[in-house]
């Protein structure tokens, strides 16, 4: 394993960059570190918001379905002073040099799917496009019942006639965003599993590993036998697992990456038939 900072990690990212253009189903994992680039607070940790204004009511998900109502009502007219700031950072938050990497080795046909813990719909403005949001996503909407999601921007909900139901079986909607006390959604859960079976070379970033069951998949795409490289400026609880760690901003070191898998790809083509 190696681990190098920003100074001098030239041989670090041709290792890691040989590692996925030689891999054939690379799965990039993503936490809010990659966010942060982009302006968007962290919720842990010094400075972040539920540091500075306390964590959400644990049982947020259970206190919804018993009053759905009054949850949207507050939604509506009286949100909390951390949502409050987080909704403007989300807003005026851009796509960093990082999401577009990951875009382009997308484009590339090297990163097969992305995982990714964020919930600010980054990584589509980017234009990736085979994504699954673990904790959901911020500009839409959810059916509890059947799971269907809807654009929030196009679903217009009335004050008057709360909670919003869902067009197709009638069931609560609610944002997409996974409440503290509720469970991934299947269909999500499942495909992120999928992934770390299928991957056999893990990129992890701006991670720190310790929040479930995002934090499980590189620890089940390893037991396949997967290479897992770290891109993040600190050590963490999957820093010990990873063949390759590279110690910087994401946003300075994706780009680097990317640039060096092109390069490496008809290198590639030639030793073995690229994969559909």
């Amino acid at each position: 394993m190696t681990g190098t900072s920003s100074g001098g990690m030239a041989p670090d990212i041709e290792r890691a960059a040989r590692l996925m253009a030689d891999a054939r189903h690379v799965v990039a994992l993503i936490g809010a570190g990659l966010s942060v680039e982009s302006g968007i607070p962290p919720f842990r940790g010094p400075g972040g918001l539920w540091t500075r204004f306390g964590e959400p009511d644990m049982r947020g998900y259970q206190r919804m379905l018993a009053d759905p109502r009054a949850w949207w009502q507050k939604q509506l007219s009286d949100p909390e002073p951390y949502r409050v700031e987080l909704n403007e950072a989300l807003e005026q938050a851009r796509p960093n040099p990082g999401h577009y990497a990951l875009a382009e080795m997308e484009r590339l046909g090297v990163l097969r799917h992305i995982v990714t813990q964020n919930v600010d719909n980054l990584h589509w403005m980017a234009g990736s496009r085979s994504i699954s949001e673990i904790h959901g996503n911020r500009t839409k909407l959810r059916c509890v019942a059947c799971g269907l999601r809807y654009e929030r921007a196009r679903f217009p909900i009335d004050a008057r006639r709360l909670p919003p139901e869902c067009p197709e079986c009638g069931g609560l909607v609610k944002g997409d965003g996974v409440m503290f006390g509720e469970p991934i959604p299947p269909d999500v859960l499942d495909t992120c599993q999928e992934q770390a079976l299928l991957c056999d070379c893990m990129l992890l970033v701006g991670t720190s590993g310790v929040v479930y069951p995002a934090a499980a998949l590189p620890g089940i795409a390893r037991s396949r036998g997967a290479a897992l490289v770290e891109v993040n400026p600190y050590d963490t609880e999957l820093s010990p697992l990873c063949d390759v760690r590279l110690r910087g901003p994401s946003g300075d070191i994706l780009p680097k990456v990317a640039e060096v898998v092109a390069r490496l790809l008809p290198e590639r083509s030639r030793s073995r038939q690229t994969p559909p």
